[in-house]
């Protein structure tokens, strides 16, 4: 009977257990659906996410208010009081009939005197003691104090000076509030690079941002996730490729939408006519293995046009495309669109290179134009060609002439372009300055364009390195073929 009873007991406690397993599987897929639903939630409301909060940068909280801590007596420091003298009791008329009594109370009395002197002193040794210590702590804390103050007031001071200097609509410090503005906002923890570049052109009052968005990765591949009783697994679903293509598409339109909301609305200084966003995936290229730089959405947003957008009901592709966004069809595949403002090209020694090109025809010999109108039919030229070109100020030590940009995928980049209207060879200490100047501009090429030609040293020292000499002959070729423009070098 006792036997039958506990076999029973034992079923019970195996079928309970059982039934508890199945739970636990069952809600541990349910765990998984729901931390994936949080972040494609998180996903779709990284606009939303910002719309409620003042990107403005308070400055009065980048100043210190906090006044050093007062002094604190030590305990161990304080001031005591003087001890007590001894109280020797006077001799009643009784006691005093005593033989000897009187001597007796004569010599305590005495006695009593000397040991309170005694306390007394020591007491005041002790006492001048700690007052010189204290002393000591508190010229120490003073000295701290000072230190703590003349701290804060350089600290502050520097925070006036940013603001007046932002306030100003001085380039550097409208750079560096924009960059705390977009440094401040709050993007899920995981695939959010929130690393960008930003330029700001005073004369357009334009901000130029430069912005890594988060790769295709960050849309969870799952879909949902289910037990399987049977097999006891917990089987994930993929989600369908048309979803995360919509998800992505409509992350990153969120991510740019939500970019120049939050420079706008930060902008107190009124320092930002026109934002221009570039949204950039760095990555590796599947099809060479390297390292690429792809941009998939730019757009240049008037701020008075972006200020009447109602971000909370706007669908996100729809509007960047009003707004006139270069916005790539399949970004999850690395399909680049072409940047509005290369961000490399944006730099205070560029200027205005004007059009000598148009009129080389009723000037056509080459050597006829000066060195820096020479420079400037280079920088047209290969603007003709298809690089974006900026003329650089003239340093006179070597320096770059010219920067253009191939906005080519993989095989583009930056390129540095030095001009020589010489009548004699270029020698190789030309070519050194041009591959030495490529390093320090971080170019991926150096093209050196004379009206001469090279010396065997010039052509040796550029072989295996990306590096282009253009002699007069190869000139007039490229301004014929690209420009249509017969052209001569004559001395």
């Amino acid at each position: 009977m006792a036997f039958n009873q506990q076999r029973k007991a034992d079923q019970a406690a195996a079928k309970e257990a059982k039934a508890q397993y199945l739970a636990d599987r069952q809600a541990e897929a349910e765990d998984l659906n729901a931390e994936v639903d949080e972040q494609v939630g998180a996903l779709q409301s990284i606009l939303e996410h910002t719309l409620g909060v003042d990107d403005r940068i308070n400055f009065d909280t980048l100043r210190s208010r906090v006044a050093f801590e007062a002094f604190k007596t030590p305990s161990t420091l304080a001031p005591r009081a003087a001890p007590k003298s001894t109280v020797v009791e006077p001799l009643t008329w009784l006691q005093g009939l005593i033989p000897g009594a009187s001597g007796r109370h004569a010599r305590a009395v005495e006695k009593a005197r000397a040991e309170d002197a005694a306390a007394l002193a020591s007491h005041e040794k002790a006492e001048a003691a700690k007052a010189a210590q204290l002393a000591k702590a508190m010229d120490e804390h003073a000295q701290r104090k000072a230190a703590y103050d003349g701290e804060q007031l350089r600290k502050n001071t520097e925070v006036d000076e940013f603001e007046a200097d932002y306030r100003a609509k001085d380039a550097e410090a409208v750079v560096a509030y924009n960059e705390m503005v977009l440094t401040r906002s709050e993007y899920p923890e995981e695939g959010f690079p929130q690393s960008f570049r930003l330029a700001y052109n005073t004369s357009s009052s334009e901000l130029v941002v430069e912005y890594e968005l988060p790769l295709p990765s960050v849309v969870p591949a799952e879909a949902e996730y289910k037990y399987v009783k049977t097999r006891d697994e917990i089987e994930s679903k993929p989600r369908k490729p048309a979803e995360v293509k919509k998800l992505y598409q409509d992350l990153v339109a969120a991510v740019t939408l939500r970019t120049l909301h939050e420079l706008f609305e930060a902008d107190q200084a009124n320092a930002l006519n026109l934002v221009t966003f570039t949204g950039v995936l760095d990555t590796v290229d599947p099809a060479s293995g390297r390292d690429t730089r792809v941009p998939v959405v730019s757009v240049r947003a008037p701020k008075g046009d972006f200020e009447q957008l109602r971000l909370d009901k706007v669908d996100k592709i729809v509007c960047l495309r009003n707004l006139g966004a270069q916005v790539s069809s399949r970004p999850d595949e690395l399909q680049a669109v072409k940047p509005i403002v290369e961000f490399d090209m944006v730099d205070k020694r560029f200027i205005e290179q004007g059009d000598v090109l148009s009129g080389l025809e009723s000037r056509p010999n080459l050597m006829d134009l000066t060195p820096s109108e020479f420079e400037v039919l280079v920088s047209n030229l290969f603007g003709k060609m298809g690089l974006e070109t900026k003329l650089t100020r003239s340093s006179r030590d070597g320096g770059v002439d010219a920067v253009a940009f191939d906005a080519r995928p993989v095989l583009g980049g930056k390129v540095v372009i030095q001009a020589k209207r010489y009548r004699d060879t270029v020698g190789v200490s030309a070519v050194r300055d041009l591959y030495g100047t490529m390093l320090n501009e971080g170019a991926s090429k150096g093209i050196l364009v004379c009206t001469s030609g090279f010396g065997v040293d010039a052509y040796n020292f550029s072989k295996d390195k990306p590096l282009e000499l253009i002699d007069g002959g190869g000139l007039l070729y490229l301004l014929r073929e690209h420009a249509g423009t017969h052209a001569r070098i004559a001395s």
